[in-house]
């Protein structure tokens, strides 16, 4: 397939989907010089990426050109787009050009719409990688079970869940984790992977923002500053937290107001929270009982201190503590 489009926030689902195809497409003695690494977020070398597409491979196997943060399908100028156009259809079956970005590619743009039309025909490919929300159990258990079909590895029931609940939807950890213990159960002759095993190799217990939110929604700033601090050591960019926090506020807000006004349709209730899942909204509701939209403001206010504090420069444990304590 000569052009395949990869999107997604799963870096390390679609790693290993680019070494797959480097690896069945290149010939390794001659990888030196039919492999091309690009970085699309210089119109230079996306414009590089096209030109070398058209050239055939030196001796044998096939060449790969591999563009990340690729432009083709999202904000392309108009003179980057002019080019893909006309180059795309000149691209010879032994080329490989790899576009990936992490983005949904924008079906506005009409290089996006000429790719999707090649996609359909069968002349091109859309894989996309994409990371479950915190929330999304079943996606979470989704995530393990692929990334262990990818990797070969076969694990028994309870030891997904206590995947899901060691990692989350950490997918790198994931893949690391799992191939640990696929060497231990190796070890021991064991042809699963067992929750007992993962119990025992894997320390601790996923935190993530949303945990921080229920805290907060309890009440229990101690055990939210707990969990913060759990995020923070983990290496979680605190505005990405503040990001998720407000996100999930503004969701319990809007679904407090829509219930005082009498709604009671869930498909309503979600579009306006921006909940994709309107089965989600049956979860709030318990989650939601005995709370007042001013307290859902309250926090809001709150993490707007801590956005501030953070863009000043504070230190993250400090800007939480004095927003959240204060």
């Amino acid at each position: 397939m000569p052009i395949q489009l990869l999107w997604g926030d799963d870096s390390a689902a679609l790693e290993r989907a680019i070494q797959a195809v480097i690896d069945s497409a290149l010939d390794p003695a001659w990888a030196s010089v039919n492999l091309s690494r690009l970085d699309g977020s210089d119109s230079g070398q996306a414009r590089q990426a096209l030109e070398e597409a058209r050239t055939p491979p030196f001796g044998s196997g096939a060449r790969v050109v591999l563009l990340q943060r690729s432009p083709f399908c999202n904000g392309c100028p108009s003179e980057l787009a002019d080019r893909f156009e006309a180059s795309i259809d000149t691209i010879p079956d032994s080329t490989e050009l790899l576009l990936c970005n992490p983005n949904k590619p924008d079906g506005r743009l009409r290089t996006t719409k000429a790719l999707q039309k090649r996609v359909k025909a069968g002349q091109a490919k859309e894989l996309s990688f994409k990371l479950p929300a915190v929330w999304d159990g079943a996606g979470q258990r989704q995530l393990v079970e692929r990334t262990a079909s990818e990797l070969k590895l076969s694990l028994e029931p309870k030891a997904v869940d206590a995947l899901i609940d060691a990692i989350g939807s950490d997918s790198a950890r994931l893949s690391m984790e799992l191939q640990k213990l696929a060497l231990h159960a190796e070890s021991t002759g064991s042809p699963h992977i067992s929750a007992t095993a993962v119990q025992s190799l894997i320390d601790g217990l996923s935190t993530n923002a949303l945990q921080v939110g229920d805290a907060l929604l309890a009440g229990d700033p101690g055990e939210a500053i707990a969990l913060l601090d759990a995020l923070l050591d983990g290496g979680e960019p605190a505005l990405r937290i503040v990001a998720t926090l407000t996100g999930q506020i503004r969701g319990w807000l809007w679904v407090l107001l829509l219930e005082q006004q009498g709604e009671r349709d869930v498909a309503v209730i979600a579009k306006a929270a921006g909940i994709g899942n309107p089965k989600r909204i049956y979860v709030m509701r318990k989650q939601l009982q005995g709370r007042s939209p001013e307290r859902c403001l309250n926090l809001l206010g709150r993490l707007l201190d801590v956005e501030a504090a953070l863009k000043r420069g504070a230190q993250p444990g400090d800007a939480f503590r004095d927003g959240l304590l204060g």
